[in-house]
């Protein structure tokens, strides 16, 4: 079993280099003349006497030249009972005692043509007076565009795959199914967005190989995505394309309000609620029964959600 300040030092120290280099993006100028920002470090630690214990780091930025609003957040929490939430695969460990940490991250970028992107990388370990420690990973990154460009999903799914390639041929395969019936809205019958890689409860192979593996994923975010936000950034945009971006991004909030099982843990074992809710967007809007016009630029969307093989 791995140490937990081992595992904590890959968390922190990954947050500061993926924040680094959202900030290098962001203050690189454009042709707004609108100026960059950085992100603000928000520290927050459970008071003491609660039931749950946590600390924890929310890098957040609002009203930037790229990134209307992200979160970069590192967090820590432990407590005397696993949530319900983490314990529906695994029954036989309710009322274990627990620690988990992580990194999660979503970065909402202003220009509609600059797709959303969502990561997350983190560790669980439990335990029982009188047995050993029971650990596991779990993890992933999908992305969400507005206006699609093929190359950009081409290039974020290749890096998925290259993240996975030293852990087993078939590992990326399970690993984009899984992801593409993650985040998928049951209630709207609709894929969240083109997908990514996704895992859970991942204790296969002992710790050290999952470790590593999880560390693969989340040391390929930046590569993923940052270059897709730097190659679109410049394109212009108007109402239109920000009202689309608006109703999608509607989707995006009842997923994550619904579906996502982060959510849910992060609010029942007690984490900091502007944390957990940080990956909301800035402005979202809703319609009634909307369908895009048939061969309109939005109507390319909806071609490009279903799950295919985009390597």
């Amino acid at each position: 079993m791995i140490a937990p300040d081992v595992l904590k030092a890959y968390f922190t120290g990954l947050q500061a280099r993926i924040v680094a280099a959202a900030e290098a993006l962001e203050g690189e100028g454009g042709k707004s003349g609108k100026p960059g920002k950085t992100f603000r470090a928000d520290p927050w630690q459970k008071e003491a006497g609660q039931p749950l214990g946590g600390s924890g780091l929310t890098c957040i930025i609002e009203g930037g030249r790229v990134f209307e609003r992200g979160g970069v957040a590192f967090s820590q929490v432990s407590g005397p009972a696993l949530p319900a939430s983490a314990t529906a695969k695994r029954p036989e460990l309710a009322g274990s005692a627990f620690e988990a940490m992580g990194v999660s991250l979503v970065l909402h970028p202003e220009n509609p043509y600059c797709p959303t992107a969502h990561m997350n990388v983190r560790a669980l370990v439990a335990t029982r007076p009188g047995e050993d420690p029971v650990g596991w990973f779990g993890g992933g990154m999908d992305l969400t565009p507005y206006y699609p460009f093929e190359e950009d999903v081409r290039h974020f799914h290749a890096a998925c795959k290259r993240a996975l390639a030293p852990f087993g041929d078939d590992t990326h395969a399970r690993y984009k199914q899984w992801c593409d019936e993650y985040f998928f809205l049951k209630h709207r019958n609709e894929p969240r967005g083109v997908g990514g890689i996704f895992f859970d409860d991942l204790d296969e192979g002992g710790f050290e190989r999952c470790f590593d593996l999880m560390r693969a994923v989340g040391d390929a975010f930046a590569g993923a995505y940052l270059p897709i936000v730097d190659k679109r950034q410049h394109i212009p945009y108007g109402e239109r394309e920000r009202d689309f971006q608006a109703y999608r991004r509607g989707r995006y909030v009842e997923f994550n309000l619904v579906w996502d099982r982060g959510t849910l843990f992060g609010l029942q074992s007690g984490g900091r609620t502007e944390s957990v809710l940080m990956s909301l967007p800035p402005a979202v809007k809703w319609r009634y029964d909307w369908h895009p016009g048939a061969g309109s630029p939005e109507a390319l969307l909806y071609e490009m959600l279903p799950p295919r093989d985009w390597v």
